[in-house]
Parts: structure tokens; C-alpha cells; sequence
């Protein structure tokens, strides 16, 4: 598990450990779900090797509305600690620890070759 950070902000350091503590969760959104879902699966494996996790993400079921495809991406919590605590969000922009997390996944499963929109749902 990685340690945690110092953080003299308090209201930073309580998204910090409300993130911690809850399992973030993001929509994913696409026209082309099959093609997206192996994408989005293999950027997810590799993220979870850098992290050095095992299940460190679920891909939820699918539903279709207006022609799109959207599919819930939960991470755990150890994942999403790693993630924050390792300084791979530090380009990823945002004012909040959530909305910095979100930019780095959406920049990260981009990288990988994948072009679905993300949303955060839930922290």
C-alpha cells in the first residue's frame, strides 16, 4: 500500500482520503463499444501493472441511449491511492484531487489508443 501523503490543506486533505476511502467511479461513453471495450481493457491491465495491483478496476455492464454505448469504470481504492500518491496525476490539471484523476485517465486510456469520452459519477 502507498503511504500516505503530508497535506497541510484540509479541505485537500479530506478529498484525499475520501477518495482513499471510496471507490472512484467514471462513465465511459463510445459509438463503439466492442472495439473501446478491448482498448479500454488492456490500458486498464497496463495501468494496473504500473501500479503494482492486482483487481484494481471493474468494467461494469453496458446500456445504449441515442446511439452511444456507456459503461461504468470503478477503480479501488488501493489503485486510486497509488495513482494520486505516485505523482502520475501531476500534469493532469483539474482544481479538485476527482476532477485531476479523471483528466488523467482520460489522458491515459487516450494514450493507449482509446477515444472514449469519461465522466466521474461518483467519490
Amino acid at each position: 500500500m502507498a503511504k500516505p501523503v503530508e497535506c497541510q490543506n484540509a479541505s485537500l486533505k479530506n478529498q484525499i482520503h475520501r477518495i482513499i476511502q471510496m471507490k472512484p467511479l467514471f462513465q465511459l461513453s463510445t459509438r463503439r463499444y466492442n472495439e473501446e471495450l478491448a482498448l479500454v481493457k488492456k490500458a486498464m491491465d497496463d495501468l494496473e501493472g504500473n501500479c503494482k495491483v492486482n483487481d484494481g478496476f471493474q468494467i461494469k455492464e453496458p446500456f445504449e441511449k441515442a446511439g452511444w454505448t456507456f459503461f461504468n469504470l470503478e477503480l479501488s481504492a488501493e489503485m486510486a491511492s497509488i495513482i494520486e500518491n505516485s505523482g502520475m496525476m501531476e500534469n493532469a490539471g483539474g482544481f479538485s484531487i476527482s476532477e485531476q484523476l479523471k483528466n488523467f485517465l482520460g489522458h491515459f486510456l487516450e494514450s493507449k489508443g482509446s477515444n472514449v469520452r469519461i465522466t466521474k459519477i461518483n467519490y
